[in-house]
C-alpha cells in the first residue's frame, strides 16, 4: 500500500444505553446526516422491544444484542479468479466485519417489513431475530449454507 493505514476514530457512547455499539448502529440507521432521528427510532425500538418482551428477565440491551449475535455470520464467500475461472472461496469474517454484516442485515430487513413506523419495524424484527427467526436470521444460514456448499475451493485461499 501508498499510504499508511487510517486510524480508526473513537467513538462516543449513546446517551441513553452509554454503548458505543448502539452508537455504531444508530450511524448504519441513519439516513442524510440525521442521527438523531436515528437515535429516537432506536430508542422507540427499544421501548417496543421491552413492551412485547416475553422473558422479563432480560433487558431490551440485552435482547437486541442477542439477536445481533443470532444474525453475525460467521463465513462468507469471496470471489477468487484462478486460471480464467471464477471460484466463490469461503473464508472466516473479521469481528469487526461480522457486527457490521449483523447490523447492516438487520436494518436491511427491518425496512422491508410491512409495518406502520421504521420503528415498528425495526423493534419487530429485532425480537424475531432473538428468537432466531426473521428474514436477517435467514441470510446468515444462506450465507453459511453458500459457503459449506463452496467448502471445496478452499484451498484457492488467499
Amino acid at each position: 500500500m501508498r499510504k499508511a493505514k487510517a486510524q480508526k476514530r473513537p467513538l462516543l457512547p449513546d446517551p441513553k444505553f452509554n454503548d458505543t455499539l448502539v452508537t455504531r448502529f444508530a450511524n448504519n440507521l441513519m439516513r442524510n446526516g440525521k442521527k438523531i432521528l436515528a437515535y429516537t427510532i432506536f430508542y422507540d425500538a427499544m421501548e417496543r422491544v421491552k413492551e412485547r418482551n416475553e422473558d422479563k428477565e432480560k433487558s431490551e440491551l440485552e435482547i437486541w444484542k442477542l439477536a445481533l449475535s443470532n444474525i453475525m455470520p460467521h463465513v462468507e464467500v469471496r470471489s477468487r479468479r484462478v486460471g480464467g475461472a471464477t471460484f466463490q472461496i469461503p473464508m472466516q469474517i473479521r469481528p469487526d466485519r461480522k457486527i457490521f454484516m449483523a447490523m447492516k442485515w438487520l436494518i436491511l430487513y427491518a425496512r422491508r417489513r410491512k409495518e406502520k413506523s421504521m420503528a415498528l419495524k425495526l423493534a419487530s424484527e429485532i425480537l424475531a431475530a432473538a428468537k432466531e427467526e426473521g428474514a436477517a436470521v435467514k441470510k446468515r444460514v444462506d450465507t453459511h449454507k453458500m459457503a459449506e456448499s463452496n467448502k471445496a475451493f478452499s484451498h484457492f485461499r488467499f
